[in-house]
C-alpha cells in the first residue's frame, strides 16, 4: 500500500516535466530549432503562471465587489440591517423583531404566499447547532412556512445534519457573496 502511493507521488511530480517536455517537442516539431522550443516552453510558463495569478485575483475582486470584508467588520444589529435592505432588493417585505425576545428570529420574510423567519448570525468562526434549535423554535411563533439562517462564516456539520433534518434553509459566505453579486 505505502509503495503504491510512493509510485503514485512520483507520477503527479514528474507530470509538469512530462507536459514541458511535450512543449518542448511542439515548439521544435514547428521550428525545427533549438530556440523554437525553449520559446515554446518559455510561453507555456508564462501562459500558466498568468492564468494562475487571473485566477487568484479574479477571486479576490469577488469579495472585494461582495464588500464582505465590510460585513465581517459589522456588528450583528448592522448585519440584520444588511441583511433587510438585500432582501428587500430581492423583493421580500422585510419586518425586523425587536433586539431581545425574538423567539430566534431576527427578520420575518414576506412573499407572496411564503412567510420566511431568519436567524442573522455574524459571525468569526463558524456557527453551530444553536442557531439552528433557534429559528426552528421561530417557526410556530411566527407563523412562517420556512426557517433560514444565514451567516457570514460557515456551519458546523451538526448544525448542516439537524437544519437538513427539519427542513432549515442555511446560507453559508460563499452563497451569501452569491446572492450579493446576482443583486448589485
Amino acid at each position: 500500500m505505502r509503495k503504491r502511493k510512493k509510485i503514485k507521488k512520483s507520477r503527479i511530480r514528474l507530470f509538469p516535466f512530462l507536459l514541458l517536455a511535450l512543449v518542448g517537442y511542439i515548439g521544435w516539431y514547428y521550428t525545427g530549432t533549438k530556440n523554437g522550443t525553449i520559446a515554446s516552453i518559455i510561453l507555456f510558463i508564462f501562459l500558466v503562471l498568468s492564468f494562475k495569478i487571473w485566477r487568484k485575483t479574479r477571486g479576490y475582486a469577488k469579495l472585494r465587489k461582495a464588500g464582505i470584508k465590510q460585513i465581517d467588520t459589522m456588528t450583528g444589529e448592522e448585519f440584520e440591517q444588511y441583511l433587510g435592505v438585500l432582501f428587500r432588493k430581492r423583493g421580500f417585505k422585510v419586518a425586523f423583531t425587536k433586539t431581545s425576545g425574538d423567539y430566534g428570529a431576527d427578520l420575518i420574510l414576506k412573499d407572496r404566499n411564503e412567510v420566511i423567519a431568519v436567524q442573522a448570525k455574524r459571525y468569526s468562526g463558524s456557527v453551530g447547532v444553536k442557531a439552528v434549535q433557534e429559528i426552528i423554535g421561530a417557526l410556530k411563533m411566527y407563523d412562517a412556512s420556512q426557517a433560514w439562517v444565514v451567516t457570514n462564516s460557515y456551519f458546523t456539520k451538526q448544525a448542516e445534519k439537524l437544519a437538513e433534518a427539519n427542513d432549515v434553509y442555511l446560507i453559508n459566505r460563499d452563497e451569501l457573496i452569491e446572492m450579493i453579486l446576482k443583486k448589485r
